[in-house]
């Protein structure tokens, strides 16, 4: 028989021992020596039936293919924009990619999207030179338009969206605030300046408290009062 010996959201260390046997699978972050389980990083464990993952609790963003993210431009090119996505490395988004009504050749892009301004984006190519593709003509994806941005950790991204985005719709829910969160670690607020600064603050509640127990309810606590638990 296996043997559990982290439980759900405990917070392990690299190299501790997570379970022993072969009833349990190493999942995300975790690795199999012998007969047993161990975690790669410092985080939480996760257990989705006999799978053991562990979300890590620092570290930077990793691009991966099919993100959401938020992203900034920062050069315009002949062909279309150059945008950092708050990592190491900048994406490009191509002229086509980025709208679909016809762009003539001699158009100036800065009319589209000018150096500085976010857009919503998704990532469809990520080679090993760190060569980033990105697109923005997909439901949901867009330019944005007022509000604020701010960020997170994003190793606490999943925690803020919350199981089935239960997390993130009581923040909308309870500040009035459209919300959108890439996976980078980005985040756009979109409300009352009253409803900003409140979700911006359950936003650091969450990366505050995301490690302990009973988050929603806490969170539900300081939606009522303004009293972070």
């Amino acid at each position: 028989m296996g043997t559990l010996k982290a439980q759900e959201r405990n917070i392990v260390i690299p190299g501790e021992i997570l379970a022993e046997g072969m009833d349990y699978l190493p999942g995300e972050n975790t690795y199999r020596e012998q007969e047993n389980i161990y975690s790669k990083v410092l985080g939480l464990v996760t257990l989705v039936g006999r799978v053991i993952k562990i979300t890590p609790l620092s570290g930077p963003y990793v691009l991966k293919i099919g993100d959401k993210i938020i992203a900034q431009v920062t050069d315009i090119t002949m062909n279309g924009w150059r945008v950092s996505t708050n990592t190491a490395y900048t994406a490009m988004l191509n002229v086509k990619d980025a709208t679909t009504r016809f762009v003539k050749k001699e158009e100036d892009l800065s009319k589209i999207l000018a150096i500085g301004d976010y857009v919503v984006v998704r990532i469809v190519n990520v080679t090993s030179q760190n060569l980033i593709d990105v697109i923005m003509k997909e439901p949901g994806l867009h330019k944005i338009s007022g509000g604020r941005i701010i960020s997170l950790n994003s190793q606490k991204v999943p925690r803020l969206i919350g199981k089935q985005g239960s997390m993130i719709s009581l923040i909308k829910e309870r500040t009035g605030c459209e919300i959108t969160v890439g996976q980078n670690g980005l985040v756009w607020l979109k409300g009352t300046p009253e409803g900003e600064y409140l979700a911006e603050q359950a936003v650091h509640l969450v990366e505050e408290k995301a490690h302990l127990e009973g988050l929603t309810v806490r969170m539900e606590k300081f939606l009522s009062t303004g009293v972070k638990a």
